[in-house]
């Protein structure tokens, strides 16, 4: 059994905040018609597995698959794409609405935006999406990475023809660093996460993740979900994704927040139930590099607050044996490659239905239940997927 801690989160459904109007299902649709525009865009897949949920006791699992997302292997190219549009849109004095990808990639809208460079801090997911949508766009990135990053990570941000480095700081601390370089080079900062003060482009980049959630949305019809799973590390896309899937079921659906133990801020927000926000220091050291940050965004801790009914703080087990059973479920099955962040979701759900009844109970998981989690990234560091999945690591001994 790993140690797999909840709370529960008494200011659910007490007070909407403002922000929340801005991740409805309306605003889904404009961002994925936006998207749709890409020449290499398309759904990515909803794996089903019914097999593997009769075996733990539950009525259907569901897995969004992000490892197919723009060539990219992971969902992060949504709000870099989405983040960037609308930063050149404002540039040329348009709406995000009717502007396209060919629109954008046109040199003669490189030439009306002038040259932009964008930085940003990442464990690796999101700095490759905006290595990637700054390419795509003519533009510059430059990208700062915390210590004990993969090289892995590193080198695919390189590719893309991003300046990319590996700090010696932990990712709140590189956060600081990007913010930094950005008012002292005079680049336009691309951050995942919010503060006072710098709120509209991590609004953007949240509200790129959209797509992701519309989809699934769409994949599952009729098979409305009683439970879905959102991992956090700043929290945009589990505040974002969780928003959204109020607009569209209500309260009508249980939506459980998942950490890493070693980095579990909005877990110790809650736990601390004074509705101001805590935050997590020291080295951050988790498997889940996408999910080692110490530090909520405020957007995101407003939108959870209201939206999400519980919190998780899980150790590296978990996640790991997500990893293991999602590359190999039972039957029929479809296989998932899900890296250590991005199973960490289905990896609670497992490990909760397995080994922890008082939870099970308490959340309401039973073989009536249709659980929907999002895998948001495959094998980005493949050599540690390969220690985890094929050699055991993290594993009982």
């Amino acid at each position: 059994m790993a140690k797999t801690d909840i709370v529960f989160n008494t200011r659910c459904k007490k007070t909407p905040p403002q922000s929340l109007g801005l991740f409805t299902a309306e605003t889904a649709a404009r961002t994925a018609a936006f998207h749709k525009t890409f020449h290499s865009y398309t759904p990515t897949p909803l794996a089903c597995l019914s097999d593997t949920a009769k075996h733990f006791g539950a009525g259907g699992i569901f897995v969004k698959d992000e490892s197919f997302r723009f060539g990219l292997n992971a969902f992060k190219g949504l709000g870099g794409s989405f983040c960037l549009g609308r930063y050149m849109a404002e540039k040329l004095g348009r709406d995000i609405d009717g502007l396209t990808y060919a629109e954008l990639v046109n040199p003669r809208t490189k030439t009306a935006v002038g040259d932009i460079t964008f930085v940003t801090a990442t464990d690796g997911n999101h700095g490759r999406g905006i290595a990637w949508a700054a390419k795509e766009f003519g533009q510059k990135a430059v990208v700062y990475m915390p210590k004990g990053s993969a090289a892995e990570r590193l080198e695919n941000i390189r590719k893309l023809g991003a300046h990319a480095e590996i700090t010696n700081v932990n990712y709140d601390d590189t956060v600081r660093f990007a913010k930094q370089q950005a008012d002292k080079n005079g680049w336009v900062l691309v951050q995942d996460t919010a503060w006072e003060g710098y709120e509209q482009i991590p609004t953007w980049i949240m509200q790129g993740y959209l797509t992701m959630a519309a989809e699934a949305v769409e994949q599952l019809g009729d098979k409305k979900p009683t439970h879905i799973f959102l991992q956090a590390g700043v929290g945009a896309m589990a505040g974002a994704v969780a928003a959204y899937m109020r607009s569209v079921y209500g309260f009508d659906v249980k939506i459980v927040v998942v950490e890493p133990d070693k980095a579990d801020c909005f877990y110790q927000t809650v736990k601390a139930g004074d509705g101001q926000i805590h935050t997590v220091g020291g080295a951050l050291d988790t498997i889940m590099a996408g999910l080692a940050c110490g530090e909520p965004c405020t957007i995101a801790w407003e939108l959870l607050e209201y939206a999400a009914d519980a919190f998780i703080s899980m150790e590296d087990k978990v996640a790991a044996d997500g990893m293991r059973i999602l590359s190999s479920p039972l039957g029929d099955d479809d296989r998932v490659t899900s890296g250590e962040s991005g199973a960490s979701g289905f990896g609670a759900v497992a490990e909760i239905l397995k080994n922890h009844l008082q939870i099970k109970q308490s959340l309401g998981l039973d073989e009536n239940s249709t659980v929907l989690c999002f895998s948001t990234e495959g094998a980005t560091d493949v050599e540690n997927y390969r220690n985890i999945v094929w050699y055991g690591k993290y594993a009982d001994e």
